[in-house]
């Protein structure tokens, strides 16, 4: 099967503990994976590797993280692709905190293990995919997990309970080397009680989660923005949702709803103002 599915991630939690020697953060995040998804096409020949999507703004050379991924393999393999053609069918937002490109870069990397019968485990595709990109390594496996260091370190916890997620992505998008400039130069407020999220999940209690979803990249937003994201989550908890919260560095919303009909009703609400709105269940 020439063709890979990539799944969109979102922030349950979002901490970032300081700013590390290297020059990238130190960061204690709650993962989840929603069944939103691109679709990567796979075509072997021709010369060199591909990429195109149906997004012709986006990059089709090495700045395509799908693209990057491919090299990395090679290199860390030193399997020859040959020729390979990457179409990607994107449907999860661009620049939207999703994990849009690390979710597709980690699909190359599972489709090329599983096409030259590398048999790579778990943990060296995660070795590879670091060198791609901070998200990468969660969405090499995806599902429910605690993401430390800069995202590599990872720790998979008890299942999310099946539940809804509305994403609501605003017209804007948000700079995310900005947004961690601000965070080192100001004070954080509040954290996330990252303590009582893993307590929750280990419980089962969808309600406990959701009432500790938090990021604390919403303290840094610029005074627009946060007034975008914080009228988005005050409309999500209106609507019915049990939690609301801005994903990774945004600048997509999301609430969190325990009935699709809630679900639902809340997006036909939110889609006459927000441009994007996505409906989707947790993996």
């Amino acid at each position: 099967m020439n063709e890979e599915r990539a799944f969109a991630k979102v922030n349950l939690t979002l901490d970032v503990l300081g700013r590390r020697p290297d020059g990238y953060h130190d960061l204690s995040m709650v993962m989840e994976t929603v069944d939103l998804c691109d679709t990567l096409r796979f075509t072997h020949g021709g010369d060199g590797v591909r990429v195109s999507t149906n997004l012709p703004y986006l990059p089709s050379g090495p700045g395509n993280l799908a693209a990057a991924a491919a090299a990395a393999f090679q290199r860390a393999t030193g399997i020859a692709l040959g020729g390979l053609s990457i179409r990607i069918e994107k449907r999860i937002p661009v620049c939207a905190g999703t994990a849009g490109g690390s979710s597709d870069a980690a699909a190359v990397l599972r489709y090329l293990n599983r096409q030259t019968g590398a048999g790579l485990s778990l943990e060296a595709l995660r070795d590879i995919a670091q060198t791609v990109g901070s998200d990468v390594p969660y969405c090499v496996a995806g599902g429910t997990a605690l993401a430390q260091g800069r995202g590599e370190v990872l720790t998979p916890l008890p299942p999310l309970p099946g539940c809804f997620f509305l994403l609501c992505k605003p017209s804007f998008s948000i700079s995310t080397s900005a947004l961690f400039g601000q965070i080192d130069r100001r004070r954080l407020r509040r954290r996330p009680d990252t303590k009582g999220v893993l307590a929750a999940l280990e419980a089962g209690d969808l309600a406990g989660v959701a009432r500790r979803l938090y990021n604390v990249f919403e303290d840094v937003l610029a005074p627009r923005q946060g007034r975008v994201v914080q009228e988005l989550k005050n409309r999500l908890i209106t609507a019915g949702a049990l939690g609301a919260v801005m994903t990774g560095t945004g600048s997509t919303v999301y609430g969190l709803f325990d009935a699709e009909a809630a679900a639902q009703r809340a997006r036909e609400e939110l889609r006459q103002s927000c441009e994007e709105t996505f409906l989707c269940r947790n993996v």
